[in-house]
């Protein structure tokens, strides 16, 4: 089985937008050394805890510092921006790296309403997620001779694309196009089950696939120990607290006590939202993957991480990265 990063390129409490982007580059190189399939970056908007606002951008600058690693948008927030834009960025990006790029896609705005009004697209009035990801299909496939828009660079690049999704709309859109599909079932897994259901139940093979291909989205937070594993956690659960709360900032420093940080009720909440975790020591990690892999039957796992020291999330994703290879060795065996 296949399993990436997903990076949200965050700013941690004492750092710049800056050590981000350095962060990133070196994670995406240890990533690929580390064999990880893809290495995916995030939409977010005003948030000061994330660095990754311009996707495309990023993605090309990691693409620059990797040789074989897929890079890609684990995505691009679509009614954000005309599909002709998206198509000639990723055209572009595909063109200068060949088949190492991805683009996955949100529905989301990636931010509030303000965020929304701010990228001028808060005038347009209805859901057009459908009509826009067939447009975009077309800009990037093969382009009849008469076509009034072609996408130059894009036309003919075939970038793949995937939908990304926390509902069961995403999944039947997913089904509908013949596109793989990623739940975002590392911070909203209430509706993975059926989600998962309805994608692989309906889906209709297209030119980009013959048949279901389905990614789920895990936190890991590996150390040496249990304890140490449950520190490095500490960060994310305050973040999310945060967020939920209307005070989103940069990536908080862990604490000993989360309870007596955030309490015991707002803790318990925010840890059945981010429940597809894997914490702890390499053997807990282990334990919990598998118990993931063998529940959802996924295609490929894609790892998240919201670790405030750079040294200790690069080590958890190595960690991972091993107990994953251990996974496989033994299914092959």
């Amino acid at each position: 089985m296949r399993y990436s990063v997903l990076d949200l390129s965050p700013v941690p409490e004492g750092f710049e937008a800056r050590d981000a982007m350095v962060n990133t580059v070196d994670l995406a190189q240890k990533a690929e050394t580390a064999g990880y399939n893809r290495f995916w970056l995030a939409e977010h908007h005003n948030m000061p805890g994330i660095a990754s606002a311009a996707t495309s951008v990023v993605i090309g600058h990691v693409a620059d510092h990797t040789k074989t690693i897929r890079v890609g948008a684990g995505g691009v927030m679509l009614p954000n921006h005309a599909p002709l834009a998206i198509a000639e960025q990723f055209g572009t990006l595909a063109t200068i790296h060949g088949d190492r790029i991805d683009l996955g896609l949100g529905r989301a705005p990636g931010g509030d309403q303000a965020v929304y009004h701010a990228l001028r697209r808060g005038m347009q009035g209805g859901d057009r997620f459908p009509e826009d990801v067939a447009e975009l299909m077309g800009y990037l496939g093969d382009a009849p001779p008469n076509a009034p828009v072609k996408a130059h660079p894009g036309q003919g690049t075939h970038v793949p694309i995937w939908i990304l999704g926390s509902s069961l709309y995403g999944a039947q859109l997913a089904a509908h196009f013949g596109l793989p599909y990623a739940f975002a079932s590392h911070f909203a897994p209430d509706a993975l089950e059926d989600a998962v259901a309805i994608y692989r139940r309906d889906f209709k093979p297209s030119a980009q696939l013959d048949k279901p291909y389905f990614m789920l989205a895990a936190n890991v937070f590996a150390a040496d120990t249990d304890a140490e594993g449950a520190y490095l956690r500490t960060s994310m659960q305050q973040a999310f607290v945060r967020l939920r709360t209307g005070r989103p900032g940069k990536l908080p420093r862990p604490v000993e006590d989360i309870d007596g940080e955030v309490g015991t009720q707002m803790r318990m909440a925010v840890d059945q939202a981010l429940r597809i975790t894997a914490v702890g020591s390499p053997d807990s990690v282990r334990a919990q993957l598998e118990g993931l892999i063998a529940r959802y039957q996924p295609d490929e796992l894609i790892l998240t991480g919201q670790i405030h020291d750079h040294a200790a999330r690069v080590k958890s994703f190595e960690i991972a990265a091993d107990v994953l290879q251990g996974l496989n060795r033994r299914d092959a065996a």
